[in-house]
């Protein structure tokens, strides 16, 4: 089956993601959308209002016009050469395919639609996020004693930025533990390139607070 490919960025409601962290492929079955941890998006062809170039304010790609109720109204691919992309997009006989979609297919799409766009469950989000602020708001507290040298960062910071290099080295690693973080049905591999990113920033400034004199 002939699909095509293409790697840039993304904007999903009011969140962006920049290259080369977003993949478009096309099939004549099923247009997927992989923003990382934006979003997986999955569409048939009846999904599929129309196909535009995106406007200038929106950036330089495609506008996605849809009509799946749990996915956001603006859904853009950022790429150069968007005619060029939608006439790709047509020759793979997505948007005009009225065959039915193989069971399979139809299965797939149904389980990432019905969980909506985001991959992670938002009880895992919160829980980072608390555990996340409260180990900076300790350096600011002095609960790792360093209240009395007006220093912004400290042992605190240094935890907080262990804990999220290591959140997504185990969420790589392990499954069980993923299965924890990532919406029933969702794979590891979907949020892959955020996690690397998200080991690369933290443990880059880590080594960076580690060398700071406080």
């Amino acid at each position: 089956m002939y699909e095509i490919e293409e790697t840039g960025g993304a904007k999903i409601g009011l969140a962006q993601a920049t290259w080369p962290f977003v993949k478009l492929q096309v099939n004549k079955n099923v247009l997927r959308l992989n923003a990382s941890i934006l979003g997986n998006l999955y569409f048939r062809p009846s999904d599929i209002i129309s196909i535009e170039p995106s406007s200038l304010f929106s950036g330089a790609g495609i506008k996605i016009n849809h009509r799946v109720n749990g996915y956001s109204t603006k859904v853009v691919f950022l790429t150069s050469g968007s005619r060029d992309l939608i006439t790709r997009i047509a020759s793979t006989g997505f948007l005009n395919n009225t065959d039915p979609i193989p069971v399979e297919v139809e299965e797939e799409i149904v389980k990432y639609q019905s969980s909506g766009s985001f991959p992670m469950r938002w009880p895992a989000v919160i829980v980072f996020a608390i555990i996340w602020n409260l180990l900076f708001l300790g350096d600011q507290l002095g609960y790792f004693g360093n209240a009395d040298n007006n220093a912004p960062i400290g042992t605190g910071a240094q935890l907080a930025l262990a804990f999220a290099f290591f959140f997504a080295l185990i969420t790589l690693l392990s499954e069980p533990f993923s299965r924890l973080i990532l919406k029933e049905g969702r794979k590891t591999k979907e949020i892959r390139s955020f996690l690397f990113f998200m080991m690369l920033i933290t443990g880059f400034m880590f080594m960076m607070i580690s060398v700071i004199p406080i």
